[in-house]
């Protein structure tokens, strides 16, 4: 079980990676890390796994004659594994707001059988007080 929950982790973590870079190809990893709310470690290790299935690559720029800065681009792979990610991503989502929805409503309705109980102890007790 831990196993399914790391690669479904490491899922969440491509598409969150892929999406944002999508979007943002011009982002450091260091912003990227951040909008993330990942270590830059861990983003730079998931950004090499990514190079590595081809899915993303990097070119490089110099803004200046001392700096080189780098763009991350998809892939027409990683476009393509984006897309499915993203609907994978949104079946899981989907089933845990629907799992989520049915328990705040069990407890909706274990709230009101409690408070019904309560007012008919209270006028219970009241009753036979009188």
């Amino acid at each position: 079980m831990a196993s399914h929950k790391q690669a479904q982790l490491q899922q969440d973590t491509y598409f969150r990676v892929l999406r944002l870079l999508h979007e943002h190809p011009e982002l450091t990893q260091r912003e990227l890390a951040q909008r993330l709310e990942v270590s830059l470690g861990r983003l730079n290790y998931c950004l090499k796994a990514l190079i590595d299935k081809g899915w993303v690559k990097v070119n490089s720029f110099s803004r200046s004659h001392r700096k080189i800065n780098y763009v991350y681009l998809l892939t027409p792979q990683g476009l393509m594994e984006k897309a499915r990610l993203t609907g994978s991503f949104l079946r899981r989502k989907q089933h845990e707001f629907d799992a989520l929805r049915a328990e705040i409503e069990r407890l909706q309705i274990e709230i009101e059988r409690v408070e019904k109980e309560k007012w008919f102890n209270y006028h219970d007790e009241t009753s036979q007080s009188v």
